[in-house]
């Protein structure tokens, strides 16, 4: 039986091409140099301790800080998942409300499940067009601001999994006109602010504390990521004190060498790495605006970052057009959703391989054929806010049962059930079942889609009494 390090091996060494994070691209020729087992080890003298930082670890973290012009930043090494929690812990009390974007990342959830919060929730704009979440609106913040005076924080991603950008700095603004903090999960945004061609970093925009993971679009090991503090709306050392019980107390000197050398990259090389990977970038798009069939989505606040290829035009699925692209092509894709793939990308990416998705794209693009009207396609529902019922801590002792997607309209559900990725969940234990979302289920179940999270198949666990 090979070993997972073999299987590793032998995936490294094909040619098998990755527009999916991590950042670094298993480019080994990016400065930096390679991660060896001789440098993995605990905290011995001379090596600080991140727990109790007051040596090379402080000064590595205050550098990050100093770079992202953040006032105070952590090195996280359970990914972006352990910042998010310890965020949301920090700010609240048990029972607090906390207003969050619907389409956050499911550890904004298991948040407020672990921490017993109360949530409000806030459906971003979508695009019916693209079938895309949009951004989050400002107006729209502030009006539930204004219907739930008794919110303690507000939680938005922004960029969101697939690029979208909201104007944090306007966000910011009403959330500090009502005194409390925003919290942004930018884990897709860890490259804003060092290049004009890419949006501004959340930091300089207002949010008071802001999540960002390394790995996803930078040349960082996966499960890195940075916490970064701002202002005088958040205690500290709560934020801090969560940090300590929820990351590792043997935190990988792997995984913080890392981080450090990819601060260290932003600081020292910015200009050689993100000057020709903005070009890369224009090239590509030029390149792919000029496809017939299939289509280059480009929305009006976006990170160009990300490559989403629509197929509503085409004669295929999205499912379809990703499994082409690697078992044809050996291009492997980040996600296939509804109507649209989604390729990353990074500094870390090469010339030839942006060539190569661009050449791939265009063959199949030549081949596809415009659709007579698909039923999958137009039947695509788009959610609505549900309403909560419970909280999702509330339900573990209640009697459950379990039905088809088709027969949960109105019933509450008591699981979670998402598509991963990205991790959005499109039901949440407490909350009713709308039609859109029981219409949602079935869309993607006969679409072949894997919906995580439930315990049955087709099933969804219900309140039995709901």
């Amino acid at each position: 039986m090979r070993t997972i390090y073999d299987r590793l091996r032998e995936y490294g060494g094909s040619d098998y091409y990755g527009f999916h994070m991590p950042g670094h691209k298993r480019n080994l020729n990016m400065p930096g140099g390679k991660l060896p087992y001789e440098i993995d080890i605990t905290e011995i003298d001379g090596f600080d301790d991140l727990h109790h930082a007051d040596g090379i670890l402080k000064e590595a973290q205050e550098r990050a800080a100093r770079v992202y012009h953040a006032e105070e930043t952590h090195f996280l090494i359970n990914g972006s998942s352990v910042g998010i929690l310890s965020a949301i812990a920090g700010v609240t009390r048990r029972g607090d409300t906390v207003l969050a974007a619907r389409n956050c990342h499911k550890s904004v959830y298991h948040a407020i499940e672990m921490f017993g919060l109360n949530p409000v929730y806030l459906m971003p704009g979508f695009d019916l067009s693209v079938h895309l979440n949009m951004e989050v609106s400002a107006q729209d913040v502030r009006a539930a601001l204004k219907k739930e005076p008794g919110i303690r924080a507000v939680v938005i991603v922004s960029p969101t999994y697939d690029g979208v950008v909201s104007d944090v700095e306007a966000i910011a603004e009403a959330v500090h006109e009502a005194g409390i903090p925003l919290i942004v999960d930018g884990a897709h945004g860890a490259h804003f602010g060092f290049h004009a061609y890419f949006p501004e970093h959340s930091n300089v925009q207002g949010a008071d504390l802001v999540v960002n993971s390394l790995h996803k679009t930078l040349p960082s090991l996966t499960q890195t990521a940075l916490l970064h503090m701002n202002g005088s709306l958040v205690c500290r050392e709560r934020v801090r004190r969560y940090l300590h019980m929820l990351q590792s107390s043997s935190p990988s000197y792997v995984l913080m060498a890392s981080i450090d050398s990819c601060i260290d990259l932003l600081e020292n090389h910015r200009k050689e790495l993100f000057d020709p990977y903005a070009k890369r970038l224009k090239h590509l798009r030029k390149e792919l605006s000029g496809l017939k069939k299939l289509q280059l989505i480009e929305t009006k606040s976006y990170d160009r970052s990300k490559v989403m290829i629509s197929v509503r035009n085409t004669d295929i699925s999205s499912r379809q057009l990703y499994s082409k692209l690697l078992e044809d092509y050996h291009l492997q894709m980040e996600m296939a959703a509804g109507t649209y793939i989604l390729a990353m990308t990074s500094v870390g990416d090469t010339q030839e391989g942006m060539d190569r998705l661009i050449a791939a794209l265009k063959e199949i693009d030549a081949g596809c054929r415009f659709p007579k009207e698909r039923e999958t396609d137009r039947k695509l529902p788009c959610l609505s806010l549900p309403d909560v019922v419970y909280n999702s801590s509330d339900i573990e002792n209640l009697m459950k049962r379990t039905v088809l997607f088709r027969d949960s309209v109105g019933q509450i559900a008591a699981e979670y059930v998402y598509l991963y990725p990205p991790g959005i969940p499109l039901v949440i234990p407490g909350e009713k079942v709308t039609k859109e979302a029981a219409d949602m289920l079935q869309w993607y179940y006969g679409m072949g889609f894997p919906i995580e999270g439930l315990k049955d198949g087709q099933y969804i666990e219900v309140l039995a009494h709901g």
